[in-house]
């Protein structure tokens, strides 16, 4: 760098207080000088067109029963109390089996049948596909769990919404690609949101909200342009740093999360920012002015994130003490469906009056179902056998039910989805083929859904 560009520790100092108009054309020029000119969370183009540009993930922790939801089974109403070889847990033993506790009824127009645990979803299956037969590889709500956000079961990969951002980028720089709204962490814990082996720019960025959604996102000073003089000269002597080590992603990621941060703390608080939502939009999501601290309160703000270009937006229901995993009384289920039932209604209406409903793919889904016979006392155990998820928006067919279980929803019998089948579709929808979004690492390539997957044609628009 040539003697006249270079200026003393007074000048430099000088101009940071002053705000001096100098300092813009200083961290220009050296920014060119350090070559660090791309942008790792650039828009990208995916494999071909595609008819989802984001993804809303909505996961409801600890299993949810697919027979006391989604998947009829009027055998089962009839067999109460019989025994049964399909027990709780991993038994084989005979069980009692349990009648489901609510009654179920036709909903939309394309009738498909939903419990009373769902009133308000029900009224919208027409834009909603039911998939009846997931299947997973574990039992364990830790490994399910796991499986279900980054296709592994037994080891740490990355997560969805970290191979969507990688594949992607970002249509908001202001904002991260991949948020992850988790007041209270489930089974698993920040693996729902780790980047893992792909570079750090992918982590998910855990919003809890409360009255500070993101720990220390204020503004450290209010004088105008100090910070931003400040954080200027620090990416200049980052990029520096960063120049002779290009291959560290990690530092890398840790130099542009300033930049994200500093941004984020106008953006991102506006996106927090319910005030200028009218009394009828929060009624839509069951929320309360003034709080910050429920579940409509996550699909809102879901909403507002992704109509400001975050890709991947997962809404965490429940945590890894208090969630769906009723192995003592079914009647539980009860409370957490009134939780979830009208805000998730709610996004749905919402997204569709907007036009966001075409191209955004909002899913629904938990780690596994429940069994057939009872487990505890009023309960039931836990069944990776054939579950419930379900799909809406963003090029999949509303008012589908697809797939089949037996007539006490214990196995699959018709048209099975594995969790890899699961993903292959998600993906699709976003344009990949799940075969070729890649990334190598310890001397191979690895994919979200390992070695395994099939796209889920059937369920398209």
């Amino acid at each position: 760098m040539k003697s006249s560009h270079l200026l003393n520790r007074r000048e430099v100092l000088r101009s940071m207080v002053g705000s001096s108009l100098l300092m813009p054309g200083i961290v220009s020029h050296l920014l060119a000088e350090s070559g660090h000119t791309t942008d790792p969370l650039a828009p990208k183009h995916p494999h071909y067109p595609a008819r989802a540009k984001r993804v809303i993930f909505i996961f409801s922790n600890g299993g949810v029963s697919q027979m006391d939801t989604f998947d009829y089974k009027p055998e089962l109403f009839k067999a109460d109390g019989k025994k049964t070889g399909v027990g709780g847990g991993l038994s084989n033993q005979q069980r009692a089996l349990l009648r489901p506790l609510w009654d179920f009824r036709p909903g939309g127009q394309c009738g498909t049948l939903v419990s009373d645990l769902f009133p308000h979803l029900r009224e919208l299956m027409d834009d909603i596909c039911v998939i009846r037969s997931m299947k997973g590889d574990d039992n364990e709500h830790y490994n399910a769990t796991l499986g279900m956000h980054t296709g592994s079961f037994f080891f740490s990969r990355p997560s969805i919404g970290s191979w969507v951002s990688y594949g992607l980028g970002t249509e908001n720089r202001n904002l991260p690609s991949f948020v992850a709204l988790a007041p209270q962490m489930p089974y698993a814990g920040t693996q729902i949101f780790n980047n893992d082996f792909l570079p750090a720019y992918h982590q998910g960025v855990r919003v809890i909200g409360g009255s500070e959604p993101i720990a220390n996102l204020d503004r450290r000073t209010r004088q105008k342009g100090l910070q931003e003089l400040e954080l200027g000269l620090a990416d200049i002597l980052n990029n520096r740093h960063l120049k002779p080590r290009a291959a560290d992603t990690d530092l890398a990621a840790r130099i542009r999360s300033f930049e994200t941060a500093f941004h984020m703390q106008t953006d991102a608080q506006e996106a927090f920012d319910l005030s200028r939502e009218s009394d009828a939009t929060l009624g839509l999501y069951d929320v309360e002015r003034g709080n910050n601290d429920s579940f409509g309160w996550q699909c809102l703000v879901a909403r507002r994130l992704a109509e400001r270009g975050v890709r991947f937006v997962e809404i965490v229901d429940g945590s890894s003490s208090k969630n769906w995993d009723q192995h003592g009384n079914m009647a539980e289920h009860a409370i957490h469906a009134k939780n979830i039932d009208k805000p998730i209604a709610g996004l749905l209406r919402d997204l569709k009056a907007r036009g966001m409903l075409e191209d955004t793919l909002v899913v629904w889904t938990t780690e596994f179902g429940r069994t057939p016979g009872v487990d505890g006392t009023k309960g039931r155990g836990h069944h990776s056998a054939s579950f419930c998820s379900w799909m809406a928006g963003g090029g999949v067919r509303g008012g589908l039910a697809y797939g089949a279980t037996d007539e006490l929803a214990s196995t699959v019998v018709e048209n099975k989805v594995h969790v890899h089948d699961f993903h292959a579709t998600i993906l699709h929808l976003l344009g990949f083929d799940h075969e070729q979004l890649t990334y190598h690492h310890g001397g191979r390539d690895y994919r979200l859904t390992d070695v395994f997957g099939n796209v889920v044609h059937d369920i398209l628009a």
